[in-house]
């Protein structure tokens, strides 16, 4: 069931006991499989394929939502395996909840509404995004992990399995446990995507001054930027940690901030 007003690109492929709402956009060669239910303003990126039993852009599962023309953008390239939800924003959150680019939303993960998700995330079975949670490109969230309300994950992080995050997770960084604590670097994660040796050793360098037991995390903050300020790398924790949110910066369990 294909409402009249919605858009499809050339070559969409919509299959058996499919339902698309007529606000619905869907690019190029974008292809639901069967069982499959997109509403509201939703955008879909080209060559997305979407699995049976997702249901993507219905209402926010947030009480406070009154029907606002709120919005939900899928990127191009993505997978949505079978029983995925993601929600649109709402007025509380910016009205829109984005995904980017070439992510895997594995089976019965969920994305709720005002949530950020940049390009190349992965998102295995079960896991579960609360509301205004932002995550950064090329973050992999192992399966059954959960990650609190307006809590930020940096850019190339790893959420262990089964973890609780409610702190925001600095890039590169990898937390374990519930409640999840850092546990270091995302080594393997950073020698995948091709990072030198150098890079490496300078994450390191910093993540050892970062989470020293003297000094308040301003004052290490302060003294990394001081010997390693001039990295890029290092500078995007930095800033990540410099900019806050509503969480607190997830620490090792040895760690005060």
């Amino acid at each position: 069931m294909v409402d009249d007003n919605a858009m499809l690109g050339r070559g969409v492929s919509v299959g058996p006991f499919c339902v698309v709402g007529p606000d619905v956009t869907l690019g190029d060669e974008v292809a639901l499989a069967s069982h499959v239910a997109v509403a509201g303003r939703t955008t879909i990126g080209a060559r997305t394929k979407i699995y049976p039993f997702a249901s993507v852009g219905h209402a926010p599962q947030d009480l406070k939502y009154k029907g606002e023309p709120s919005t939900l953008t899928v990127g191009a390239d993505c997978i949505i395996r079978e029983g995925v939800t993601i929600n649109p924003g709402t007025a509380g959150g910016g009205m829109a909840t984005v995904v980017g680019d070439r992510c895997a939303l594995l089976a019965n993960s969920h994305i709720g509404h005002d949530c950020k998700v940049g390009d190349d995330v992965i998102l295995s079975n079960n896991v579960m995004l609360a509301g205004h949670v932002t995550v950064g490109s090329h973050v992999i969230c192992g399966g059954g992990s959960a990650i609190i309300q307006f809590t930020r994950v940096g850019a190339h992080a790893f959420v262990g399995g089964m973890s609780g995050l409610e702190n925001d997770l600095i890039p590169y960084g990898m937390v374990i446990g519930n409640r999840a604590h850092l546990a270091g670097l995302n080594l393997v994660g950073l020698r995948r995507r091709g990072f030198s040796r150098d890079d490496i050793h300078a994450l390191r360098r910093a993540y050892r001054l970062l989470f020293a037991r003297e000094g308040t995390l301003l004052e290490r903050v302060a003294g990394a930027e001081g010997e390693l300020g001039n990295h890029p790398l290092v500078q995007e924790v930095l800033n990540f940690i410099r900019a806050g949110g509503d969480r607190a910066i997830c620490t090792p369990r040895d760690a005060e901030a």
